[in-house]
Parts: C-alpha cells; sequence; structure tokens
C-alpha cells in the first residue's frame, strides 16, 4: 500500500502545490482543512481516492491527532497573515505548530516538515515573526529532527503579493507602499513545495532552510518589475512609516469597534512593524543549494498569471504588435 502524508493546511497557497507534488510521488495524501467541502479541488492532483480533503480544526489536540493516524509524514502549511476571530497568531502559528509536533512524536509519524518565515524571531517587534518563532521552537522541542523551511514572500499565480499590488495598479495613475526600500527575496510557490517534498521523502537533513530566489530587490524596484509585466506606468510612492502607523492604527480600531465585522484587509499595525525589515536569507544558512534545487527566477513566471491585468489582458502584446505595425 502506498505510503500516506497529512498536509495541515493543504488546500492553502503553499499547501496545494506540496499536495500534488506528493501525489506525483506516488503517495496518498490527506489535506487536513477547517473547510473540506471548499477544498475538494485538491482531489483532482492524484487518482480516484489519492488525495482527499478532511475536517480538522489546528487548535483541537483530537481532531489534529485523528487527521495524522497511519500517515508516515505530517506538513504544516497553517499560517496567517492577518488575525480574524479565533485564527490568531499565537493559536495559529505558536500553539499550533506546537501541537502537531507533539502529537506527530506521540504517535511515532517518522518525518515532519513545518513551513515557517524568514524573519522568525523571538525578539521581533513583530507578533507574526514573533510567533513564528515561537512555532519554530514548539517544533524542535517536540521533533528535533524535524525540517522547518523559512521562506522569504512567495510567488506564483494565487499568491498575495503581486496579485495584490497588479490589482491595485488598475485603480489609478499612484501605487502607494509601506517599507519602499525594504529588500526582499522572492521565491517561487513550487520551489518551496520541492523543498518540502525532499523532506517527507527523507532527501533533506534535519534543520532550517532559508529559502530565497535568486534575486534581491527592494518593494520599489519589485514593483516596477511587477508594473513592467503588466504594461502599466504608474508612480511608486514610498510612505512614510509614521504614516503608515496612523493609517493602520485607524483601520485596527475599525476592526476593533466593529467587532470584526469590518476586518482590516488592508495594512494592519504589525503589517507596518515587519515592513521595516528586510526579508532575505542570512549569511552561511543552508538554503536552496543543500537540496540540490535551483530556484526559478521572476521573470520566467510573472507574465504566466499577471498578464490578465495589463489593458487588454492576454491580447495585449498582439495589440501592441499591430499599433507597430501601422507606424
Amino acid at each position: 500500500m502506498s505510503k500516506m502524508v497529512t498536509i495541515y493546511g493543504g488546500s492553502g497557497f503553499v499547501g496545494r502545490y506540496i499536495a500534488r507534488r506528493m501525489a506525483v510521488e506516488g503517495w496518498r495524501v490527506r489535506v487536513a482543512v477547517r473547510r473540506p467541502n471548499e477544498a475538494m479541488f485538491v482531489k483532482t492532483y492524484g487518482v480516484v481516492g489519492q488525495v482527499e480533503p478532511i475536517l480538522c480544526n489546528i487548535r483541537d489536540d483530537a481532531s489534529v491527532a485523528a487527521a495524522m493516524q497511519g500517515a508516515e509524514a505530517v506538513v504544516n502549511c497553517v499560517g496567517v497573515l492577518n488575525e480574524l476571530g479565533k485564527n490568531e497568531f499565537d493559536s495559529v502559528q505558536a500553539q499550533g505548530a506546537e501541537r502537531i509536533a507533539r502529537l506527530a512524536t506521540e504517535n511515532a509519524v517518522p518525518r515532519m516538515v513545518h513551513i515557517s518565515a524568514i524573519g522568525a524571531d523571538a525578539d521581533a517587534n513583530s507578533e507574526y515573526s514573533r510567533t513564528k518563532a515561537q512555532g519554530e521552537a514548539g517544533v524542535l522541542e517536540h521533533f528535533p529532527d524535524a525540517v522547518i523551511l523559512r521562506p522569504s514572500v512567495i510567488f506564483g499565480n494565487e499568491d498575495q503579493f503581486f496579485n495584490r499590488f497588479a490589482a491595485m495598479a488598475r485603480m489609478g495613475p499612484f501605487l502607494p507602499l509601506v517599507g519602499a526600500e525594504t529588500r526582499f527575496q522572492p521565491v517561487y510557490v513550487d520551489d518551496v513545495a520541492w523543498a518540502a517534498v525532499k523532506g517527507v521523502l527523507g532527501e533533506a537533513d534535519a534543520g532550517v532552510y532559508e529559502l530565497g530566489g535568486p534575486e534581491v530587490k527592494t518593494f520599489r524596484a519589485l514593483m516596477q518589475q511587477m508594473l513592467d509585466v503588466i504594461h502599466r506606468r504608474r508612480v511608486v510612492v514610498g510612505m512614510p512609516f509614521w504614516a503608515a502607523r496612523i493609517m493602520a492604527g485607524v483601520l485596527d480600531i475599525v476592526k476593533f469597534v466593529s467587532f470584526q465585522l469590518f476586518p482590516n484587509n488592508i495594512l494592519t499595525r504589525d503589517q507596518v512593524r515587519n515592513l521595516r525589515r528586510d526579508n532575505i536569507i542570512s549569511n552561511n544558512a543552508k538554503g536552496f543549494d543543500d537540496l540540490g534545487i535551483e530556484p526559478a527566477a521572476l521573470d520566467s513566471i510573472l507574465p504566466e498569471y499577471l498578464w490578465k491585468y495589463r489593458p487588454s489582458g492576454q491580447y495585449d502584446d498582439i495589440q501592441n504588435s499591430a499599433k507597430n505595425m501601422r507606424t
């Protein structure tokens, strides 16, 4: 019988790519999610019955333990960029990660891969970064042989980075940025998935790997590259941090006084604190080279999914060519 892997958050941005790759490897894949009815698309990643979404609440011991029964490996992809309801940074990224590792050890699961993030730091001002570090500590306490992956900002078809700002670029002549000079090292989502699969297959040594793409660029430079891809001219405006703090504070207050009826999906104070720090791999950290993976460059991927934000969508290049012929 084929081996089985349980992927917590397996229908999310990174998780779905890991699920697809594990199905190709011939494994049975159990996708543990809060809303399995909304994750039925993962069933198409393999043959009938190979990939199955199941109900799981990462905040509950019994639910997490049931999801990993019979698994040869577990992968934790659960994380939140913005707190909403009971999905708080601490309960999901710190306690949730620790819970999966503890129960995996109790159930004698041979391997574990944990998706963290570059910038994870127990002393960080950002609660996001701080709870990521706490999650790593909890994983290593209970599962010291785990493979921990720390990607920089992840890009790909379903990302919330380039897609978000490309959509904003359609709305006006200005593109405002907080932390315009902060440096990032974007990494392609399928490269992160490949690294996770190597961890599941035992092809990666235990430890922490920082994953960044081949290019280090400022936030401003990345947005200019994105604008070039979508064929739009916009003035990229760097917003001062003091102004960003005021804006984020007002939005957070609205969220609080409305009892989250109006969630803050625009800019939070925690995100402003995070944007003050470069998001690049550190010196001497293990990374893609140690995994035998050559990461994809931005310019080889961005046009594949950002074309829909061009003035004429998929026909933009054809129209531009026709204009050149007329002149």
